[in-house]
C-alpha cells in the first residue's frame, strides 16, 4: 500500500491551521483541498467489507500494521467528507493502536466542526471515528 501523500499532523496544528481563516467558507474550501491531497483507493479496495456504515457519501477505508503503526487509507465519493477524511487521517494514520485509542479527536470542538456539520457529516464523521477505533482495538 503506497502512503497518503497528506504528512500527519498533530491536533494543535490543524487548529492553527484554520485560526488563519475568517470565515467558515474559507475553512470548508481548506477541507475540500485536503480532500484532494487523498490518494485513490484500487477499485479491488472499493467494496462493501471496506465501506464505512451510517455515511451519507460513500467512504471506504483499509488499513494495514506496519511496525506495529496502522496505517490507513480512505476515499470517498463527496469533496467535503473527502477533506474530513483526511483530515481525520492526518492525525490517527501512521500511529500504533495505542496511540489511535489514547488520542481523542479534541480538534473537532476545537475548530468548531461540531456546529457547522450538517447531521448527516456530523454521523459520517462520527463513524469514521468508531471505525478507526475498533480497527485499533483489534491490534492493541
Amino acid at each position: 500500500m503506497e502512503c497518503e501523500k497528506l504528512t500527519m499532523k498533530s491536533q494543535q496544528e490543524i487548529i492553527q491551521d484554520f485560526e488563519v481563516f475568517d470565515d467558515w467558507m474559507e475553512k470548508y474550501q481548506y477541507i475540500i483541498d485536503l480532500g484532494k491531497e487523498l490518494d485513490s483507493l484500487d477499485d479491488s479496495d472499493k467494496i462493501d467489507t471496506n465501506k464505512l456504515q451510517g455515511c451519507q457519501s460513500q467512504v471506504w477505508i483499509v488499513h494495514e500494521l506496519k511496525d506495529n503503526e496502522l496505517i490507513f487509507k480512505a476515499e470517498s465519493d463527496a469533496a467535503i467528507v473527502s477533506g474530513l477524511v483526511a483530515l481525520v487521517l492526518s492525525i490517527y494514520s501512521g500511529k500504533t493502536p495505542k496511540e489511535i485509542i489514547n488520542t481523542k479527536p479534541t480538534f473537532i470542538a476545537e475548530i468548531g466542526l461540531d456546529k457547522h456539520l450538517s447531521g448527516t457529516r456530523s454521523n459520517g464523521l462520527s463513524s469514521l471515528m468508531a471505525k478507526i477505533q475498533e480497527i485499533a482495538n483489534r491490534y492493541r
